[in-house]
């Protein structure tokens, strides 16, 4: 855990989104830091699927220092009271929501957004944390290695797939905006691809099919040439990076998060992930559904020299992310049959 941690004992934070892999990553740094050192931090965690989140987080529940709404950040919020932390986390964050889902998608970083930032500004809370994607800088057409804070790429607004990081885009003027009318505090971290045992079993993503298939230990599927180069971030990785730039990050600024040793294309995941499970890695088609969601991305690589100027190191890089991953998913397998 970031030694910063202890500026948080006895704060109280709104977090969206809790049932996600990033939100349940959060909830648990900061539950654990509570039994370990009986920090006092208190965690409200708002999703729209109770059951859901009595499911994923079933640990926490009966905790004095967790409280859960179930709500739709879409629609007027219920009173919470006021917060030192606002983490907005809620989305859609995998391709088959992108297109089966593009309202929805855009809504919660937009019209949740916005609500979220009404609260904020009735109940005089402190910071608001925006989770913002690497998703933002579009398409790199070789004019960048990496993309520092400052990028600004090509994105095609007239299309389908353009729902997501257009309106992550817009979550993060939206901040600019309340900042200037309403003199709001607020930081964004903007996350690479991330990746953990918190992922859901539906989730689309390349990354997360290809951990699904050699945690079953079957071939992993890659459904193009596997050329795209990307940033990740081991989920606990990502969770302790967000709680640091909440702590410590500059107001009004954006910090790329992503574990500079963990670059990889897709073809490199998925024969990682094959030697893993002792199997193959075979090619197929994605289906419509799948190939309307992907992204047109082929490089994208983020520049964290501002994240690291706070001294964060990350501690578990892709081969260990991965195979401890695998193991985890087989692990809770065994558990449930």
């Amino acid at each position: 855990m970031i030694k910063e941690i202890t500026e948080l004992y006895g704060k109280k934070i709104l977090l969206t989104g809790i049932t996600g892999m990033i939100g349940r990553a959060l909830i648990r740094c900061l539950m654990e830091e509570n039994e370990k050192n009986n920090a006092g931090i208190q965690i409200t965690g708002v999703s729209r699927n109770q059951e859901r989140a009595n499911m994923r987080l079933d640990k926490y529940m009966a905790s004095p220092l967790f409280t859960y709404h179930a709500a739709d950040i879409n629609e007027p919020l219920p009173e919470m009271g006021s917060f030192d932390y606002i983490i907005h986390g809620a989305s859609n964050t995998h391709p088959k929501q992108y297109s089966s889902d593009p309202i929805g998608t855009i809504a919660a970083n937009v019209w949740g957004t916005k609500n979220l930032l009404d609260y904020m500004v009735k109940h005089d809370c402190g910071r608001f944390v925006f989770l913002s994607s690497v998703e933002i800088y579009g398409e790199n057409r070789g004019d960048t290695e990496t993309f520092t804070e400052d990028y600004l790429g090509y994105i095609d607004c007239n299309t389908l797939r353009a729902g997501y990081p257009e309106s992550k885009r817009l979550g993060e003027t939206l901040c600019n905006a309340y900042a200037k009318q309403y003199n709001i505090d607020f930081v964004i971290p903007r996350l690479s691809r991330v990746y953990g045992p918190g992922l859901l079993d539906d989730d689309s993503k390349a990354i997360s099919q290809f951990i699904h298939k050699a945690a079953a230990g079957e071939d992993i599927v890659l459904k193009s040439k596997g050329n795209q180069l990307y940033s990740y971030t081991y989920e606990e990785d990502c969770a302790e990076a967000i709680l640091l730039l909440m702590l410590k990050g500059k107001s009004g600024e954006a910090y790329n998060v992503a574990d500079p040793k963990s670059t990889a294309t897709l073809a490199e995941l998925a024969q990682i992930l094959a030697d893993i499970a002792g199997t193959e890695v075979v090619f197929e088609l994605p289906d419509e559904v799948e190939a309307a969601g992907y992204s047109t991305a082929t490089k994208a690589i983020l520049n964290t020299n501002k994240l690291e100027s706070f001294e964060w190191i990350p501690q578990i890089e892709i081969h260990k992310g991965l195979k401890k991953t695998v193991e985890e998913f087989k692990g809770n397998k065994i558990k449930h049959e």
